[in-house]
């Protein structure tokens, strides 16, 4: 059966949902290929991708709060800028966080069981998959417990890294091997641990008052991220530099090796577990909202609207992409994803910022004009094979839509 979504989530527990996606993405994954890309060029990426996000941030607030139901840019669009963007929202951010979910399942894979890392993967997604069933307020509640371990863990390797005598903040400056096309791929590829945020707004219809609740939550969640991704990466540089990060296949375990807190690498490799498996959870739970909408227009299959009757969840949407996402990480490549996930994202916050203009107002029309040109700029700053298969997925996806409305 279809219904209403129950408003069951707070301020604190949207806030909460929203850095459960960024911590395990950013700080676990990004890091390495974003040294590789930027050299020591990378803190200044950083802070491209924050300014960028903060943009989005803002449009995407204003926007859910005018419109507080499920499916994010996919109604926004929609609604200020025609069907038709609505539907290519929704299809970059279905198909791009669907490559986000399998990068995250294999990352907890790669640190619980490297040699079996496809197989832990997919346990790892069908566990999720029932606790989103069971009911959103018990995946919040579990989303607390695991941003709180991971923001222990994290605080732990930044003191511990800082005051050793063996970080250097020379190796903080930029030097000869920064480029401007190298900050920006940078900045397109850690913009993948910023996107969090968009799981408080496709939650918009279980949010307890949302046109206050929203506009809180989302920049909050943000800042709070921004200061823990600036800490963690200005304590692992000053220990590793740019050439021992960029290599690193765990890099926050060889930055504890390397402060000699050998006591601390196993702490830090299962809290990238645990962060890997928040984010897992809370990407899941965006996913299938965006599902939910898309369904609910005729985008995708009706029976993916069914909302359950006991546990008011998308229950037929959760199932349906915990087994999309299943069957990628059983295949899939961590880093190749990254670039994926990035490509569709940014087309996905682009409609937002192209959304959010049409509201008018002077402050919000300059956000918005800063948010669109910047998602642009580091869309296609990506690599190459990123941007070619990003663009090709977007490309069927209108050509979908093209044959469903002819």
């Amino acid at each position: 059966m279809t219904g209403e979504l129950r408003r069951s989530l707070g301020v604190f527990d949207a806030v909460v949902i929203g850095l459960g996606s960024m911590v395990g993405a950013g700080v676990f994954v990004a890091l390495a290929p974003a040294a590789e890309a930027a050299g020591s060029g990378l803190l200044l990426g950083l802070a491209l991708a924050a300014a960028v996000a903060y943009c989005n941030a803002m449009a995407s607030a204003r926007l859910a709060a005018r419109y507080p139901a499920s499916g994010g840019t996919y109604v926004y669009g929609r609604e200020r800028l025609g069907p038709f963007w609505g539907f290519l929202a929704g299809w970059g951010f279905v198909v791009g966080k669907t490559a986000s979910c399998a990068a995250m399942a294999l990352t907890v894979g790669a640190y619980v069981w490297p040699e079996q890392a496809h197989a832990v993967a997919v346990a790892a997604v069908v566990a999720l998959t029932a606790v989103n069933y069971a009911g959103v307020q018990k995946s919040a509640w579990l989303t607390r417990a695991v941003v709180a371990v991971v923001l222990a863990v994290l605080a732990a390797l930044v003191v511990s890294s800082l005051g050793s005598g063996t970080a250097d903040f020379g190796r903080l400056e930029p030097a000869g091997d920064v480029t401007a096309g190298g900050v920006l791929q940078a900045a397109g590829l850690l913009f993948f641990a910023f996107a969090g945020y968009a799981r408080i707004a496709t939650l918009g219809e279980e949010v307890r008052d949302p046109a206050r609740t929203i506009p809180r939550a989302v920049p909050l969640a943000l800042g709070i991220a921004l200061v823990v991704y600036a800490g963690v990466a200005v304590s692992v540089l000053s220990v590793l530099g740019v050439r021992e990060l960029a290599g690193a296949a765990a890099p926050l375990a060889e930055a504890a090796r390397a402060a000699g807190a050998d006591w601390l690498v196993p702490v830090v490799r299962a809290g990238a577990a645990v962060a890997a498996l928040g984010s897992l959870l809370a990407l899941i739970l965006g996913v299938s909202r965006t599902t939910l909408a898309m369904a609910r227009d005729g985008h995708l299959p009706k029976a993916l609207a069914a909302v359950h009757p006991r546990f008011q969840v998308p229950h037929h949407a959760e199932l349906a992409v915990g087994a999309v996402v299943a069957v990628v990480a059983a295949t899939a490549d961590v880093r190749g994803a990254i670039g994926f996930s990035s490509f569709g994202v940014l087309a996905y916050y682009a409609i937002a910022n192209a959304s959010a203009w049409t509201l008018g107002t002077y402050r919000v029309r300059f956000l918005a004009a800063a948010g669109l040109a910047g998602c642009l700029l580091l869309a296609f700053a990506l690599p190459v094979s990123s941007v070619l298969a990003g663009a090709a997925v977007l490309a069927a996806g209108a050509v979908l839509y093209a044959v469903r409305r002819g």
